[in-house]
């Protein structure tokens, strides 16, 4: 039986990529998360999310609260962006900059968009740049300063500094600077990769570390990173073992708990090597995964499936059931990660799988 303490669970702000945060250990047996793309928000409330909604906390603070509201509208009594919550203190941080903040800093370009979350130019370094390459000193560092000056705003206008920013992953955020020369460079020149992994650690650390220190002086004490590995599906097992997974420990001894995150991805091949890991609270995948394996191999974690928005919204409600009481089955308790729903999704559909994932947990009580 696996240990809820100190476990993380999905989190999904209005019109925020899918993160983590803490859970309360009382989660239900399978736990929807429910989240939309900034393009739902843009259709439905014309709001926009160019660079204004990323660099102006306030500008941020109100459209949030225009989310919050609507969500209320069409989703009464759930828990989608944590609507169920008071509006105040707000999470005004979750989100910001996409996933993108860990390249801004390397000076890779952002890329804004009205209706999509930040992309990063694809604006490469050489060979001879990585080879060259230094952590930046966060002190005297553009994007990292801007982000912090809003930290401090919020601080003021809130009085705590909830939310969490998306570090990304340490191959994620390599790729953002180096591009899918990356690849060829882990089979040809496997020292480049590591000095690459290794500043790109150094920065991810010390980047959240400030962060969670500045927060804990507001009383928002965090003591996790997540770990996306999105592109892990790229490389093989053999790579991930013996070029990524030193910097995923390393992240992991660097923090008290740590999750790891995989997209929609099969994750089998790299299970072996995620159970060397300490303290992972959290694992995601997607449900064509070997779920019972990963139940064995990680029993103290919080398991989550990201279901993808495409088997949201084309599956039959039957299909979708039998998904979910075999998750229930193989992978449970765990949550049940519908991100990235689009616009063109009628609300009944989300109500519905909502209502899906209700009725297993009450047989589930039952049972017990």
């Amino acid at each position: 039986m696996e240990n809820k303490s100190n476990q993380l669970i999905s989190y999904i702000a209005p019109a925020a990529p899918a993160t983590r945060r803490p859970g309360t250990g009382t989660e239900p047996f399978i736990r929807p998360e429910i989240g939309f793309t900034p393009k739902w928000y843009k259709h439905s409330l014309n709001i926009t999310f160019d660079e204004k909604w990323h660099t102006d906390p306030a500008f941020r603070r109100e459209t949030i609260l225009i989310m919050r509201k609507e969500l209320r509208r069409r989703f009464p009594n759930t828990k989608i962006g944590r609507i169920d919550e008071p509006d105040k203190p707000l999470d005004l941080l979750t989100g910001t900059y996409g996933s993108v903040s860990i390249a801004a800093i390397y000076g890779i370009p952002i890329i804004y968009a009205e209706d999509n979350w930040p992309n990063c130019a694809h604006k490469y370094m050489t060979e001879e740049e990585i080879a060259n390459l230094v952590p930046p000193n966060l002190d005297e560092n553009i994007h990292f300063q801007n982000l912090m000056k809003q930290v401090d705003w919020i601080a003021e206008k809130e009085g705590r500094v909830e939310g969490f920013i998306n570090w990304q992953g340490v191959l994620n955020n390599a790729q953002r600077l180096r591009g899918q020369e990356l690849f060829l460079d882990m089979m040809v020149n496997p020292n480049l990769v590591h000095h690459l992994f290794d500043c790109v650690t150094t920065t991810m650390i010390d980047a959240a570390k400030r962060l969670h220190a500045r927060q804990k002086e507001t009383g928002v004490d965090i003591k996790f990173f997540t770990m996306s590995n999105c592109l892990v599906n790229m490389i093989s097992s053999e790579h991930y073992s013996e070029l990524l997974l030193p910097y995923d420990q390393r992240i992991a001894e660097a923090f008290e708990i740590v999750g790891i995150h995989n997209c929609a991805w099969n994750a089998d091949p790299y299970m072996d090597s995620y159970a060397k890991i300490k303290n992972i609270k959290y694992i995601d995948m997607g449900h064509d995964s070997d779920l019972v394996k990963a139940k064995k191999l990680v029993p103290q974690a919080r398991r989550a499936i990201m279901y993808t928005p495409m088997d949201l919204a084309s599956k039959s409600l039957d299909e979708i059931r039998t998904d979910m009481e075999k998750i229930a089955e193989d992978y449970g308790p765990c949550d049940i990660v519908a991100a990235d729903i689009e616009f063109d999704t009628p609300d009944q559909r989300v109500l519905d799988f909502i209502n899906i994932c209700d009725e297993i947990n009450r047989r589930k009580k039952i049972e017990e």
